[in-house]
């Protein structure tokens, strides 16, 4: 253990770290676990105080002491608010600009990304207490301007009875009088675009539960702007994270970047792209997944990982000039994969991107995920004889199918090899052909045609398969709702 500030200053990833801090009435803190990281600026601890369970928040820098009275401030004005919320137990000011904040921990509670995945059969329970909880902040009015699902912590009393603390005083403002009602509408659309999209047809319900727990009449109107706010925060949320955040050092990925090279690892993962020579596990044409001018898939074993390790080739200085500006196939693939992961659609874990560079000018490029042995939806079906099991496989893919509809995103290359079906629910493969569409008038056109054309590329695939094909129509005739049934008559399904 140890209590060096500077050492403390340099942890860069969460995990496991032990020291202690003495504090400045002579009690210590002692780290067991660092939770969250903000390199040079913020760490977010679990540990002991006192004798007592307890998460420590350390602010470092010249603005430590600003963001530790904000968090306090926030704290106290949640507690005054009658809103659940940890207590605070200790707040001090330590030597080279660090400030400490320590809360009580609350146990047996998860946050609430967490709870929402483990228990899908209570998303109608958490949805309403955390639309509750928004009320409160509203009706006392705070708004929590950084709202996210794991700043609030889910506490399962008994039989889905539960209890939502809200986190991170330091996001919590009060609202003002000017423009009152659009920044509550904002709020709550921030709320329900955290959801799943398959969650957005219960906003008509829980925009109404709100009006009821705040008091206000139910307008319509107001139903269908937040709607719209839901669907366009999602969007831009999915875009930060998707085509910004991933493509620079953050909690998920780390980054590295020369005049010949740039490179993107997941941050738990123990691959060091520097020591390991990719192209000699793409050597053995023969053992290769695909051998092709533009794309080259092998298999490899790195950091006891199983990895499928997907090159893009440069065929000739013209096709190098063509490709040297834009993003590289590599990096469309690395974005797609972290477009769907956010957007709770199955893909392979994307693990690293690697792009050989001239500067600004990309040159050969890799992208690398984890394997996943499973076989894909064309082999499934001919493998299994279970009607019930192909019956619920293909409403998995029509809801599959569905969700890219409601995000707007075209895959572009819906051939059955590139959809595997792992515990009967499909894995979406090969995205260096997908597409974010923007939630426009000209862009939901443009999307339109694209979703028709996967959704034709992939009945194609059972034009042989007469029994398959009815069953697959008859899913996706089931899930498409009623305005979305043109689609369905343009891709020869209804």
């Amino acid at each position: 253990m140890f209590s060096d500030l500077p050492t403390i200053l340099d942890i860069r990833q969460s995990g496991a770290h032990s020291f202690v801090l003495r504090l400045t009435d002579g009690s210590e803190f002692v780290c067991e676990q660092v939770v969250r990281v903000l390199p040079g600026r913020r760490l977010v601890c679990r540990g002991a105080w006192n004798g007592r369970a307890v998460f420590a928040k350390l602010f470092f820098g010249k603005s430590a002491a600003s963001y530790a009275r904000r968090d306090r401030e926030g704290s106290q004005w949640l507690h005054s608010a009658q809103v659940l919320t940890p207590d605070l137990l200790h707040s001090a000011e330590l030597a080279q600009k660090i400030s400490v904040l320590i809360y009580a921990a609350i146990e047996n509670t998860q946050n609430a990304e967490h709870y929402w995945h483990e228990r899908p059969q209570l998303h109608d329970v958490l949805t309403m207490e955390l639309v509750a909880t928004i009320a409160k902040h509203h009706g006392a009015g705070l708004i929590q301007t950084d709202l996210h699902l794991k700043n609030f912590l889910i506490q399962d009393q008994f039989a889905g009875e539960l209890k939502v603390y809200t986190l991170d005083g330091d996001g919590i403002r009060k609202m003002g009088r000017l423009g009152i009602k659009c920044k509550r509408l904002r709020n709550l659309a921030t709320l329900f675009s955290k959801f799943d999209v398959m969650n957005d047809v219960s906003i008509p319900e829980l925009y109404r539960q709100y009006c009821s727990a705040m008091g206000v009449p139910y307008a319509k109107r107001a139903m269908t702007r937040i709607i719209q706010l839901t669907r366009r925060i999602r969007d831009q949320v999915n875009r930060a994270y998707a085509d910004k955040k991933v493509f620079r050092t953050c909690t998920d990925v780390t980054v590295q970047k020369s005049f010949r090279c740039f490179r993107a690892v997941a941050a738990d993962v123990l691959i060091n792209p520097q020591t390991v020579n990719l192209d000699s596990y793409l050597a053995d044409f023969k053992a290769n997944l695909k051998n092709g001018n533009t794309c080259t898939v092998g298999l490899a074993q790195l950091a006891e990982h199983q990895v499928v390790i997907k090159r893009y080739n440069i065929k000739n200085w013209w096709h190098a000039l063509m490709r040297a500006l834009r993003p590289s196939r590599a990096a469309v693939s690395w974005a797609n994969a972290h477009r769907l992961i956010i957007s709770n659609i199955t893909t392979p874990k994307p693990l690293a991107l690697i792009e050989d560079r001239w500067g600004c000018l990309r040159g050969r490029a890799y992208f690398l995920s984890a394997y996943v042995d499973a076989p894909d939806v064309a082999k499934f079906y001919v493998q299994n004889t279970d009607a019930e099991i192909k019956q619920t496989v293909a409403q998995n893919l029509a809801t599959l199918f569905f969700k890219l509809y409601a995000l707007q995103y075209a895959h572009g290359d819906c051939k059955a090899s590139n959809i595997k079906i792992v515990n009967d629910q499909p894995m979406l493969i090969d995205l260096d052909s997908m597409c974010a569409y923007r939630p426009s008038w000209i862009g939901g056109w443009r999307f339109a045609r694209a979703h028709v054309k996967d959704l034709k590329r992939f009945m194609k695939n059972w034009q042989d398969d007469a029994p398959t094909l009815a069953l697959f129509k008859q899913a996706f005739q089931s899930t498409y709702p009623k305005a979305a049934k043109p689609i369905l008559i343009r891709a020869g399904i209804l």
